[in-house]
């Protein structure tokens, strides 16, 4: 590998933002653990004869569970501040890395971006600091999604195991059944279109996260990266899995059977709310993202469930995930024990998990909430009272194996976009389309200084 330079353009983040500084209307107080600035923090500490572990975060209900740390921690307390979400607090940890200062102890971070920070040696392994005693917290997929090679640079905290969100009174009224496998949902797509019905789901450029997980249940694996070679990345965008997935859903886009509507967007949202989309396919996070944006709160009150993410084989499923965060340790954290403390502690009290949950902010990873009785018999209220964590989401999250991301997967998950657009917007194959992202992204990573294996 080449120097460091390249090694942040790998990561593909902006480093011309200038670090915001912290500011808060609540004086904080306490002695810092980390060399940054604890004097002003967005929550109160109560303690503050104990040493302070600033950190970066944007949950909706952060302020809840710092304070809840605090109150029941005696050896540190939790400086919070939020700085932006995703991107922009990205940027700002970016700076901050670039100028060697300015870092949060502990911060927030998507688990398919760790890798990003990890290769420029902005994160601390936290496998040496008590991470036997929290080992059996989480599963092996939520592990290995924090991981990178053999070494831990994360808490899991929420993720995204998949499943088919759908329309109850539209299935009803066409007389289908949620389809256990691809070629079911096909069949019942054509089904409802010879019928005169609406599209039964979307095929969508702008959530690339998600065409990659669906790939993965197909059997790709994206990349393969061991920090011992760092200079080596195995990248297999191209794969027949992959080409499969892109055959397919392009297939059915051509049929007129789903939409390529980008999502998360006014116009999709609308969609959903207007029965425009029989289904959904999407993570476990979807019921609290939709309920925020107005689904499910009007005529459409009570007409959603869930089913299983069909499977391309039956009798052997895969699961597969989308999304989810986790707390991790930088490098600038003069105390990595005493943060890591704070990384393994927050989000791990039953008051701060059971409020997450109950509240859809989050899916809980840690497997004392997710095998919470309470949680798992939860009847969902977007769901109109299904059990949808028993039947669907929690089975989903317990089989899932986890997947190793790349150092440049902002990059991956833009080419991918391109060739999706691509793809649904002229005439080409799906297998073209992999050739080409293949092309591309490997010959990013070779400009970044990576061997490609």
């Amino acid at each position: 590998m080449k120097k460091k330079t390249l090694l942040v353009a790998a990561a593909m983040l902006a480093a011309a933002t200038a670090l915001a500084s912290c500011s808060s209307s609540e004086q904080g107080g306490g002695s810092d653990a980390s060399g940054n600035d604890a004097s002003n923090c967005t929550n109160t500490i109560p303690k503050k004869d104990l040493p302070v572990v600033t950190m970066w975060g944007w949950y909706p209900n952060m302020q809840l569970v710092v304070d809840n740390f605090n109150k029941q921690n005696g050896e540190v307390q939790v400086c919070w501040t939020n700085v932006g979400q995703g991107s922009d607090e990205y940027d700002k940890f970016q700076t901050s890395i670039s100028a060697g200062t300015g870092a949060p102890d502990v911060i927030m971070i998507e688990m398919d971006r760790i890798p990003t920070f990890q290769i420029q040696n902005a994160l601390v392994d936290i496998k040496k600091y008590g991470f036997d005693g929290v080992k059996a917290d989480y599963s092996e997929g939520a592990w290995k999604d924090v991981s990178v090679g053999d070494a831990v640079y994360g808490v899991p905290v929420d993720g995204g195991p998949m499943a088919m969100i759908y329309r109850k009174d539209i299935f009803d009224k066409y007389d289908i059944k949620p389809p256990k496998t691809w070629a079911e949902y096909e069949q019942a797509a054509q089904k409802m279109k010879d019928a005169g019905g609406p599209q039964f789901g979307d095929f969508a450029a702008n959530v690339s996260a998600l065409t990659m997980a669906l790939q993965i249940q197909k059997g790709a694996v994206p990349f393969t990266y061991d920090p011992a070679q760092q200079s080596t990345i195995g990248i297999a965008l191209n794969d027949q899995g992959s080409k499969d997935v892109l055959d397919y859903w392009a297939g059915l886009a051509r049929k007129g059977l789903v939409g390529t509507q980008d999502q998360f967007t006014p116009e999709y949202i609308s969609g959903v709310i207007n029965g425009k989309y029989a289904t959904y396919i999407s993570a476990a996070w979807a019921p609290g993202y939709l309920t925020g944006a107005g689904v499910g709160k009007g005529e459409d009150t009570g007409k959603f469930a869930v089913a299983p993410l069909p499977q391309w084989d039956a009798d052997n499923p895969v699961q597969v995930n989308w999304g989810g965060s986790a707390f991790s340790v930088t490098s600038q954290a003069k105390n990595p024990e005493l943060a890591a403390k704070v990384a393994y502690g927050l989000y791990a009290d039953k008051e701060s998990l059971t409020h997450g949950w109950t509240n859809q902010i989050i899916f809980p990873l840690n497997l004392k909430a997710l095998n919470d009785p309470e949680f798992v018999n939860l009847k969902v209220d977007f769901f109109d009272g299904q059990q949808a964590n028993k039947e669907v989401y929690v089975p989903a999250a317990n089989a899932y194996k986890g997947v190793t991301y790349s150092p440049f997967g902002q990059y991956y998950f833009d080419a991918m976009t391109k060739q999706v657009s691509a793809l649904i917007k002229g005439s080409d194959t799906g297998a073209q389309a992999a050739d080409r992202l293949q092309e591309d992204v490997v010959g990013y990573a070779q400009e970044q200084g990576f061997t490609v294996k």
